[in-house]
């Protein structure tokens, strides 16, 4: 399996992109991760990758891009002058066939308007939805879309955010029949906007769709659902709401620990269970939103991503290759599964 990987998109730099991609070849064998950037910069940081990670030195290749699309780049200039960039050269090597999957930290506009020219769209879809996994309940997970990228959406393509939702955790997680939701700012029908309302009657004529109706906002955490759609505007907003008070929970939970003798020994004692705790709150672990609807793989990762964050991105590339979750889109969401077929159709008439 190869991946392509923008190099130059994240925050840090390439030096975490670098590090990552060789961290997650280590853990993955059979796996050859093909690096976007300026040559000599890529090539310095391979030969300087840490001792515990050299050995993932002969998974590592470089392809030469020599600019880089700016994380405050405007989209009309991304596409008018973005060729020789590192996320365009990426994505071009994906369109191509030459890699199975793309993985960037870049400017997320960019990267959709870009991806969906190089590789286009399953089904007639108008865009990608930006999609990923949220801790619930009992070690469970959710999956929420859109997350930032349309946010002024009709009932159809609610719908549409539905079925893809719904595919991408059945075979990409194995879940039989997912759940599906639509947040909303109440549980009654009456409630939501004119979109959400419609929406909400489009899915309920799917008999087959595991169809729950309306959760609230205090219900993305319960587990209640597997699969839950808003539009891009609320759903960027919790799932930043989301991670940053992940990260001040944990932050409380470490200062009030570290306040006093009997608390440092508290602490001492529970460091397992605190440790755990972590993990699983740690935004890291759910790094790597999938672009649905594109006709091929690509990843967003989070542009703060460090070594290990933009590891997870990989690993969730890797997930959807061996899945092949973009053939699975094209062939349900064209009409071949009963639940979506009648709700496609009418979104194609819009």
């Amino acid at each position: 399996m190869r991946i392509a990987i923008d190099a130059m998109g994240g925050d840090a730099g390439p030096r975490a992109v670098v590090q990552g991609a060789a961290l997650t070849a280590l853990n993955q064998p059979g796996l050859h991760l093909e690096l976007f950037g300026p040559q000599a910069q890529l090539a310095d940081e391979i030969a300087n990758l840490p001792r515990h990670l050299a050995a993932a030195e002969s998974h590592l290749s470089v392809h030469h891009a020599p600019d880089v699309i700016r994380q405050d780049q405007s989209l009309s200039e991304a596409l008018r002058r973005g060729a020789d960039t590192s996320m365009a050269r990426m994505l071009a090597h994906v369109a191509n066939g030459q890699a199975d999957a793309g993985v960037s930290a870049g400017n997320t506009g960019a990267l959709m308007a870009l991806a969906r020219r190089h590789l286009g769209m399953v089904a007639n879809m108008p865009r990608p939805a930006i999609s990923t996994a949220i801790p619930t309940r009992n070690e469970g997970r959710c999956y929420l879309l859109d997350l930032g990228a349309n946010v002024d959406v009709s009932a159809a393509r609610l719908v549409d955010f539905a079925c893809m939702g719904e595919a991408m955790a059945r075979h990409v997680d194995g879940l039989e029949s997912p759940r599906v939701a639509l947040l909303n700012v109440g549980s009654e029908g009456t409630k939501g906007s004119a979109a959400v309302r419609e929406a909400d009657a489009r899915l309920r004529e799917r008999e087959a769709l595991n169809y729950g109706g309306f959760v609230e906002g205090d219900d993305v955490f319960s587990g209640a659902a597997d699969v839950i759609v808003c539009d891009g505007f609320v759903g960027n907003a919790v799932l930043k709401a989301s991670e940053g008070l992940a990260r001040m929970l944990i932050e409380r939970v470490q200062a009030t620990l570290e306040a006093s003798w009997s608390g440092r020994l508290v602490g001492l004692l529970a460091r397992p269970a605190l440790r755990r705790l972590k993990g699983e709150l740690d935004p890291v672990r759910y790094n790597g939103a999938s672009l649905l609807g594109l006709a091929g793989i690509v990843i967003k990762s989070h542009g703060s991503a460090e070594a290990t964050g933009f590891a997870y991105a990989v690993q969730r590339a890797v997930r959807e290759v061996n899945q092949d979750l973009p053939s699975h889109l094209a062939r349900e969401l064209a009409g071949g599964r009963s639940q979506c077929r009648t709700a496609l159709n009418k979104s194609k008439g819009e």
